[in-house]
């Protein structure tokens, strides 16, 4: 049997995958989840990696894989000598890694872990006998948010839902789990989207309902293009069964569905912050309504919450606003209750690092969202704060901040820049908002960063307003992550309260 015809006829748990040579690239917490399920299932594994944790290189021999570890510059002769059937690549490996490109000229299948997942989805079944329903959700902002409201309307609604993807939980833990689920809720990379683009007939998902929430340029580098990164978002909707869920206010999302090779029957339902028309979720006066899923959408609509009721949860902001139209749309194609979502709301929180009031001190009000790492999410959140002192720097990972600054970098009271980019950030607001003062912070000791920025802050705001951490930019040239950078901030703030508000700010300016 050909090595085609062999993964072909891999689409079960309970397929013969005993032998199989899989290489499997990166060992973080999704390649071990690869490594792990194929090891279960009888394969041959090598991981092929050029770090590793400490405790998955431990336990990778005991699992019974073999691990390589060095550089991934060139191809290793291991993993030419290993002759594998398929490569299994970690989300990090973009389409231009020596690894990959030697993969695909080479004519070996190439998957990410989410078709493999796909591929043994019935490893444990629902009480009808079926595997677990997925919902898909993509989109350059808001992407954890609506997974997390997903699961939390579909649990409130009676079904067993989990979270997983791009969230933090491997799709294979997921699909692993003894407890088994009626629904999935994916959250998906565009990284994830790129080789899920890649799969072969027998390994395309099929998704009840999927939602590209918003477009928006990121992550260029990696894909290559801003063309790139828009096909691999559009995989989303691929055989999509029920709902395709789109961004009315985002047309591209719009050209998404309209493009889109979906199963007959499938339906286009939109949203967005304005009156609904049949067949869309939105907002009339003040109310958040559905006329989709209900038999006399023409003429009626059903409640769902209250602008009030959500800003008395903190749940009011414009995009968070959008977020949840977005879960809800796709709790209603399973047939959760308009009451069921409004109680899920009420007790909803959102996640660390997003929009999150640390702190109300003296007349200020401290912001973080240091999980707005493009400028798209640091739009929405200026937007929601209008008049902040902005903290805004970082790895613009090749995106340009001009036309940020120019839409919504004027409404700013002051712009405190940080991280390695800083010159083109500081560029930007010379050019298309000269009359907000820009003042800098200097790389330097990185454990010292935040306590500057929130020196001078307090200083601009003066005893009044609002400061906001919104940085437009990925993290990872001053700190280790979005959330190390968040925490940075909020444990700068503490000790300048704790220290009874410090000195005033003798920041640098930029003279304009």
């Amino acid at each position: 049997m050909s090595a085609e015809s062999r993964l072909a006829a891999l689409t079960s748990w309970n397929a013969d995958w005993s032998g199989l040579r899989v290489a499997v690239l990166g060992l973080s917490v999704t390649g071990f989840s690869v490594a792990d399920t194929l090891a279960e299932l009888g394969a041959s594994v090598l991981v092929l990696s050029e770090s590793a944790e400490e405790e998955y290189a431990r336990l990778l021999p005991v699992i019974g894989a073999q691990l390589e570890l060095g550089s991934l510059a060139v191809v290793p002769q291991t993993l030419i000598d290993f002759d594998p059937e398929v490569v299994i690549a970690s989300p990090g490996f973009s389409p231009a890694h020596p690894v990959i490109r030697w993969t695909q000229e080479s004519g070996i299948a190439l998957w990410g872990d989410v078709e493999l997942a796909w591929r043994v989805r019935d490893k444990v079944l629902r009480e009808d006998g079926t595997p677990a329903e997925w919902m898909l959700i993509t989109g350059t902002n808001g992407k954890t948010t609506t997974t997390q409201l997903t699961a939390s309307l579909l649990v409130e609604g009676g079904l067993r839902a989990a979270p997983c993807g791009n969230i933090g939980v491997p799709v294979l833990d997921a699909v692993r789990d003894p407890a088994g689920f009626d629904v999935l809720v994916v959250e998906l990379s565009s990284h994830q989207l790129w080789y899920l683009g890649l799969s072969a007939p027998d390994g395309q998902l099929v998704p009840h309902a999927s939602v590209c929430l918003n477009l928006a340029d990121d992550h260029l580098v990696w894909h290559g293009s801003a063309d790139a990164y828009r096909e691999a978002k559009a995989v989303v909707y691929r055989n999509t069964k029920i709902a395709c869920v789109y961004n009315k206010a985002d047309e591209a999302t719009k050209r998404m569905v309209e493009d889109a090779d979906v199963v007959e029957g499938a339906r286009a339902i939109g949203f967005d912050l304005g009156t609904p028309g049949p067949s869309d979720l939105g907002v009339v006066e003040g109310l958040l309504v559905d006329r989709a899923f209900l038999d006399d959408r023409a003429r009626s609509a059903l409640e769902l919450t209250t602008l009030r009721d959500l800003e008395e949860v903190g749940l009011a902001a414009g995009h968070i606003v959008q977020n949840i139209l977005a879960a809800s749309a796709l709790a209603r194609s399973a047939g959760v209750t308009p009451e069921a979502i409004h109680a899920a709301l009420q007790k909803f929180t959102l996640d660390t690092h997003r929009i999150q009031v640390i702190a109300r001190h003296d007349g200020i009000v401290w912001v973080d969202d240091s999980k707005a790492t493009n400028p798209h999410a640091a739009a929405s959140s200026l937007r929601a704060y209008p008049g902040a002192v902005w903290i805004v720097g970082g790895d613009l990972k090749g995106v340009d901040i001009a036309d940020l600054v120019a839409d919504v970098g004027g409404t700013a009271r002051a712009a405190v820049v940080i991280g390695v980019e800083r010159a083109d950030v500081v560029a930007a607001f010379e050019r298309h908002a000269p009359a907000v003062p820009v003042f800098e912070v200097d790389a330097g000791d990185t454990g010292e960063v935040m306590n500057r920025v929130v020196e001078i802050s307090a200083g601009i705001a003066d005893g009044e307003g609002t400061v906001l951490l919104a940085p437009a930019a990925a993290s990872f040239d001053q700190f280790s992550g979005y959330a190390d950078r968040g925490r940075r901030f909020a444990e700068a703030v503490r000790e300048w309260i704790e220290r009874g508000s410090g000195d005033d700010a003798t920041g640098r300016p930029r003279a304009h």
